[in-house]
């Protein structure tokens, strides 16, 4: 198992000393805090007192993340003013805004007043006090204008549209006219254009300078991650318990940094008791697993986090979802397709913990993509060349075989998470349950796959009966046992379910192989149809045609793959739900390079 063992530590020290060890404790970061006091933060935790709001500094710092082109970081702060560089990256993103705002008005009002051409309206009192209103009439309207009593006259008309102005003191009302009015406004369109152009070149001064700001991210990174560990400080110091010239913090540590914390507390004059975790007590849950396999812990982390006295299925995630994945993939080339969009962003992914984890198992995936591919033969949907073709041991379109290996996988799926359960459960009685439903499942798919015999179904109704028997923890033979071993035998329905749930597997490999085919043959097919131009269409039909397979191969592995793990694989072999362990700790901030 890599859910590591914990234990309850207990540290007191003087009340007069309590936020300098504090700010130590959080320097060690290996410590679940456990509220000790429920009293009400206090008002200087919230933001109010501190220099600058975290959420605005977190706004300011996504508008300079958000730039396309990023200037090299400085890493030292002589020169470094978070007030300065603040109000700049502030007043920069406000007049930008304002710029935006402003050319999406030019260029609409340009648009509109284009098909008009440039003109200068009549000054006041020119037209009587009569003024012009323009409307784009379509042509199949234009009968209508004949019972408009106010003069107009169309001054433009093309294919579609006639360019009406009508006079009149005021705006013509909205049911009189068959259209709504074209806002032109008084500036003619010459000077809109000249207008918008200054705009261009404003908003381009403005990108400079957020280009030239963007060196400074770094050191405002470490700015919110440091205003985050004071609130993080603050919000400690109000859960430990005060006793006049003394206060204690409690929280869970792992046994491996039990030494860490030992010295701690000697280094700084502290008490400390360590105590191993009571029945009835709920510890948190501190995954542990190696980078190589790690992308597993992510995807547990995102969905259910195993109680602390279960089991760690990150492992098992692992593997069975770029198992999965490959298998809805069923093609080597698009497998390396997947491969060179990884290179390509390999070195971005490299800048956090959980993007390097993640970046693992694209490799995974990538590599057990290429494999399954190289297996069924499938290259873009094309034949494997005459070199390559030795290694196809598989056909899709061989439906029984396809079908009983599909079945197979989520059959021994489900037998591995139903032991999983029962070594969990391998103190209580109720460990007979889980085993049992592995028997059975392990039973009939042996029948199955070689032809039912007597001791198939011996081995079926043994599984049956030790469910029957050993779903609850109540003793004696009494009504509440045999009612909930017969409600437990109705899980037979979705035990079946869940099995075949898996033949997904073979039908969305099947699926994206047979589209990859299709797209082929109409690409040929058009090409021989159509020559000369042909050409041209098939090498659209091949982009277009595989890359939204691709994209619909990708999506379908990702979500089916995750579903068939934290679905029906988590049913059957996870009963509790913990909480993720969360250390007290400074948050680090690695400077990177454009």
């Amino acid at each position: 198992m890599s859910i590591l063992k914990l234990q309850k530590a207990t540290l007191i020290g003087l009340t007069e000393h309590k936020a300098q060890l504090l700010d130590q404790l959080q320097t060690l970061g290996v410590l679940h805090i456990i509220p000790l006091s429920s009293k009400k933060m206090r008002e200087s935790h919230t933001p109010q007192e501190a220099d600058v709001s975290p959420e605005y500094l977190s706004t300011l710092l996504a508008y300079l993340l958000s730039c396309s082109h990023k200037r090299r970081q400085v890493l030292s702060e002589r020169h470094f003013k978070l007030d300065t560089i603040l109000a700049e990256v502030s007043e920069n993103r406000n007049r930008r805004l304002a710029l935006l705002e402003r050319r999406d008005f030019l260029k609409k009002r340009i648009k509109d007043l284009r098909p008009w051409g440039s003109f200068i309206l009549p000054e006041h009192g020119e037209l009587y006090e009569h003024k012009l209103w323009f409307y784009l009439v379509p042509n199949y309207k234009m009968r209508e204008l004949s019972d408009v009593p106010l003069p107009w006259s169309a001054v433009y008309r093309d294919n579609r549209h006639t360019y009406v102005a009508v006079v009149s003191p005021k705006e013509p009302p909205a049911n009189l006219m068959p259209v709504q009015r074209t806002h032109t406004g008084s500036v003619p369109m010459d000077v809109l254009e000249r207008d918008l152009e200054d705009v261009e070149i404003l908003l381009e001064t403005l990108e400079a300078e957020r280009e030239a700001l963007t060196r400074w991210i770094y050191l405002l990174q470490r700015s919110v991650a440091g205003i985050a560990d004071q609130d993080s400080l603050k919000s400690v110091a109000d859960q430990t318990m005060d006793r006049q010239e003394i206060f204690a913090v409690q929280g869970w540590v792992a046994e491996r940094d039990a030494k860490l914390l030992e010295g701690f507390a000697m280094e700084q004059g502290m008490v400390l008791q360590l105590l191993q975790p009571e029945t009835n007590e709920l510890p948190p849950t501190y995954l542990d697993n190696p980078n190589s396999v790690a992308g597993g812990e992510e995807v547990v982390h995102f969905f259910q986090m195993p109680g602390y006295r279960g089991w760690d299925p990150s492992r098992v995630v692992f593997f069975s979802f770029v198992t999965f994945f490959a298998l809805i993939m069923s093609d080597a080339g698009y497998s390396l397709l997947l491969g060179g969009i990884l290179a390509f962003y390999w070195k971005r992914m490299g800048t956090t913990q959980s993007l390097r984890r993640l970046r693992v198992m694209g490799v995974a995936l990538t590599l057990a993509g290429v494999v399954w591919g190289v297996l069924v033969g499938s290259y873009f949907g094309a034949p494997p060349p005459s070199w390559l073709a030795p290694a196809k041991v598989m056909d899709l379109n061989d439906f029984d075989s396809m079908m009983m290996l599909s079945i197979s996988i989520g059959a021994g799926h489900l037998i591995l998470g139903n032991l999983m359960m029962a070594w969990v459960r391998r103190k209580e009685r109720t460990r007979w349950g889980p085993l049992g439903w592995a028997i059975a499942i392990a039973s009939i798919l042996w029948g199955w796959l070689s032809g039912f015999t007597v001791i198939h179904w011996l081995g079926a109704g043994l599984g049956l009966v030790m469910v029957f028997l050993f779903t609850t923890e109540t003793s004696g033979w009494g009504l509440k046992r045999l009612l909930s071993g017969l409600l437990a035998l109705t899980n037979v329905t979705k035990l079946f379910g869940d099995v075949l749930s898996y033949l997904r597997l073979f039908a969305l490999g099947l699926a994206s192989a047979s589209l990859a085919v299709t797209f082929n043959q109409l690409a040929v097919d058009v090409a021989v149809a159509l020559p000369g131009i042909g050409l041209l269409l098939k090498v659209l039909i091949l982009l277009t045609g595989h890359l939204l397979n691709f994209v619909l191969t990708v999506i379908s592995g990702v979500i089916h793959g995750l579903r068939l793990n934290l679905i029906e694989f988590y049913n059957w072999s996870l009963a509790d739900e913990g909480y993720a362990f969360q250390p007290f700790a400074k948050r680090e901030v690695l400077p990177w390079i454009t």
